[in-house]
């Protein structure tokens, strides 16, 4: 072997001789390493409960220790469950304008809003109990306060009509039980099952009610997707404008007679069966019979904007904006 391949051998083993020497006397193992790595890269923290907070212009009793773990925990539950609360940022800034005001116009607190996020994550979703649309309400319900509801149509999927539906349920829930948080909890109790437990429990304050598990966590499940929507930056969420979700210009086409094919009926508009659909889901058949000549009005997205580029510059989107 040559002089200068030796040097480099031996070089070499100097080399690794102070690397497992030092690697001796600091005892880490590959696995450490990792670890100290992933610590520096990943953390997870605890959330602040905040000083004070309403629902609806009512104070929420933060001083109260079960209130306290109560909303943190569904604090943490939304905050660490990201895909679905990037979501609800998502789908709010597309509906939410339209409840705001028709909340409004029926002197329902805004507040009321988040309780659809609760209900439905702004879905049409069906429940087990065959409540159904993004207020989820339930068929009798839906016809006390004068919903159609059959096989043709189903107005618990129109979203106007079924805001203005669930507006007249916390109205009157509210004159029963005397609170915005109480009518807020029947909302998903239901008005007599809540009755029943404050007859029985003598109480008739949500924070002092002992109640099912599903009902005991509702109203802290709005209140915490609230904190959250209401500052998503403060729980880590960085949402661009170009990444939210925007409402679809629209014009409504009067039908007072009976429609025999809906998909030759939406390529009168230049759009397809599945777009007509996605604009008027209350519609639940192909056809409509309509025999009594009603007046309907279906929704038709405006010439051109299945094209998420004309959305775009039809609401003028900054994407260097940032949701705070």
């Amino acid at each position: 072997m040559s002089k200068k391949y030796t040097s480099l051998t031996i070089i070499l083993i100097l080399v690794l001789s102070l690397v497992f020497i030092n690697l001796r006397k600091d005892n880490n193992t590959p696995e450490d390493y990792f670890h100290q790595a992933f610590q520096k890269k990943y953390s997870i923290f605890s959330l602040p409960i905040p000083d004070s907070l309403e629902f609806a212009g009512e104070k929420v009793p933060l001083d109260h220790f079960d209130v306290r773990e109560a909303l943190d925990q569904e604090l943490l539950i939304n905050t660490y469950w990201q895909s679905q609360t990037l979501l609800f940022i998502k789908r709010a800034n597309k509906y939410f304008p339209e409840i705001e005001k028709v909340l409004k116009d029926n002197g329902i607190p805004d507040d009321f809003k988040y309780l659809v996020l609760a209900e439905s994550d702004l879905k049409n979703a069906v429940s087990p109990s065959g409540a159904v649309g993004i207020w989820q309400l339930l068929k009798g319900t839906a016809k006390d306060y004068g919903l159609e509801v059959n096989k043709e149509v189903d107005e618990r999927y129109h979203f106007e009509k079924s805001t203005e539906a669930a507006c007249e349920y916390f109205k009157d829930a509210h004159d029963l039980f005397g609170s915005w948080t109480m009518a807020a909890a029947s909302y998903n109790m239901g008005r007599r099952g809540l009755i029943r437990q404050v007859n029985r429990q003598k109480e008739n304050n949500y924070y002092d009610l002992l109640l099912n598990s599903e009902t005991a966590r509702y109203v802290y499940r709005i209140l915490a997707i609230k904190l959250i929507l209401e500052n998503p930056n403060k729980y880590g969420f960085h949402v661009r404008s170009e990444d939210l979700y925007h409402s679809v210009p629209v014009y409504e086409v009067k039908v007072d007679t009976a429609v025999t094919d809906f998909a030759d009926f939406a390529k009168k508009y230049n759009i397809n069966y599945k777009i007509l659909k996605y604009f008027n889901p209350w519609l639940r058949d192909s056809f409509l019979t309509n025999t009594s000549g009603k007046e309907y009005f279906i929704k038709i997205p405006k010439e051109g904007y299945r094209s998420y580029s004309k959305i775009v510059d039809y609401v003028e989107i900054d994407s260097t904006t940032v949701i705070d």
